[in-house]
């Protein structure tokens, strides 16, 4: 039974050597790189980009060349006024076109000025949209990389424990032997090892299952193995003050909200311009070919430019104009109370956020202390054990004890971690 559980731990442990060391920097870089949701916003800010243009703005002219052409064979009968009678039995007829056209809005109120103005905005909330993306991926990122920390000083708990079990058990098999120990102290003492090395398994596995989550953060196979420091770092100390006067101008939730509002601004401007006069230039340069089989006219051609222009008025839309100047207006409106929810939203994020680190840090230090407590709670019990001065019940008690205040000392510290990554994200300094 001793070498099976030996060979087990062996093999749980065994995977951490002759693999790469990862470290946060590295994981959140590759993220960087190779995330599916950055790329993807990457994606949406070079189409905003892309579609900030003058052209899309309606600014500049559109130039393009026509060209037809057909044929025509028909039995024509054409009787004239002065009485005269002519047919053409098989007249074929065939003509061709061909032109370059040019068409340009010269003044539509301004409307395409304002349009220009929106398409720059809507490129920058693009690019606040790419950052707020980055932001949380990094975060996600940090989170996934220390709870992987944070199952491995577990798994390190557990072999603690199974160390200790495996001492107990000597113990328990030699005073059972010398009769100073009672049988059922022998069989606790392996169930609590059996109990300890099914949790280093189960442990083993969800260590597994955080590395394949982190890989697809990372945009990696699953399957990468790689193997990562078992140390959270706790050296952060919030500026309150510094914090709050950042929030504004540095949270990209809010950011975002604020050029939706520009937005929406601009989008009612542009409706507002649609009841002005709209003046268009249309000129071009065409030629123009007829040849006829028989009858009076045998070819007609043309050719020169043409220059015109058109202008609209809208003097009744059927209240269409009206209606899109409502809901602009709405949309502005409902754009102002999300940026106001939002600042609410995230001062109230900030506060508890805050409230959260300053209580895990005082949690920390408590059960730091309390884990040296109860390691040492247990390691008396076991050398009461030894001397034959306690029973297994209290050894499992001091056991479950110590391993309770490893993982609460854990948890704390993967909070605090998580409370300090939360900190920075809300200010944009992740």
């Amino acid at each position: 039974m001793r070498i099976i559980q030996t060979l087990i731990l062996f093999m749980l442990v065994s995977t951490a050597y002759g693999q790469n060391v990862l470290t946060i920097e590295e994981a959140v870089n590759t993220a960087l790189k190779n995330n599916f949701d950055i790329r993807v916003a990457r994606n949406n800010a070079e189409i905003a980009k892309i579609n900030n243009t003058p052209g899309n703005a309606g600014m500049l002219p559109t130039i393009g060349v026509t060209g037809a052409g057909s044929y025509e064979n028909d039995n024509v009968h054409q009787k004239y006024s002065v009485g005269e009678d002519k047919k053409y039995p098989a007249l074929s007829t065939t003509s061709f076109s061909a032109g370059t056209e040019l068409a340009w809005t010269l003044f539509d109120g301004g409307k395409m000025f304002v349009t220009r103005n929106k398409l720059r905005q809507i490129e920058a909330l693009g690019e606040i949209q790419f950052k707020e993306q980055v932001l949380q991926t990094q975060y996600d990122v940090i989170a996934a990389y220390y709870d992987v920390v944070r199952q491995k000083q577990q798994l390190k708990s557990y072999n603690e424990a199974i160390n200790f079990n495996r001492e107990r058990v000597k113990i328990a098999q030699t005073g059972f032997d010398a009769g100073s120990l009672l049988k059922t102290d022998l069989l606790q003492a392996k169930i609590d090892l059996n109990v300890a090395t099914e949790n280093a398994i189960n442990q083993q596995y969800v260590i597994e299952a955080g590395k394949k989550n982190l890989n697809r953060l990372l945009g990696r196979n699953p399957e990468t193995t790689f193997e990562i420091a078992d140390v959270i770092p706790l050296d952060y100390s919030p500026d309150k003050a510094d914090l709050l006067r950042k929030l504004n101008s540095s949270n990209t939730a809010i950011l975002s909200l604020q050029k939706q509002v520009e937005i929406a601004e601009w989008t009612l401007r542009e409706n507002k311009k649609s009841n002005l006069p709209v003046l268009n230039l249309n000129a071009g340069y065409y030629l123009s070919q007829t040849d006829n089989s028989d009858g009076t006219i045998l070819s007609n051609r043309s050719i020169g430019p043409q220059v015109g222009g058109k202008v609209s008025i809208p003097l009744y839309t059927a209240g269409e104009n009206k209606r899109k100047i409502s809901e602009a207006k709405l949309q502005l409106q409902s754009a102002e109370y999300n940026l106001e929810n939002i600042k609410l939203q995230v001062s109230t994020d900030l506060e508890n956020t805050l409230t959260e680190f300053e209580n895990q840090q005082r949690l920390v230090q408590i059960e730091s202390e309390n884990s040296s407590l109860t390691k040492e709670n247990f390691e008396i019990s076991i050398q009461r054990l030894r001397l034959g001065q306690t029973n297994s019940l209290e050894v499992h008690q001091a056991q479950e004890d110590y391993i309770q205040s490893c993982s609460r000392f854990i948890n704390f510290k993967y909070n605090l971690k998580m409370a300090e990554t939360k900190l920075q994200q809300l200010i944009s300094t992740l």
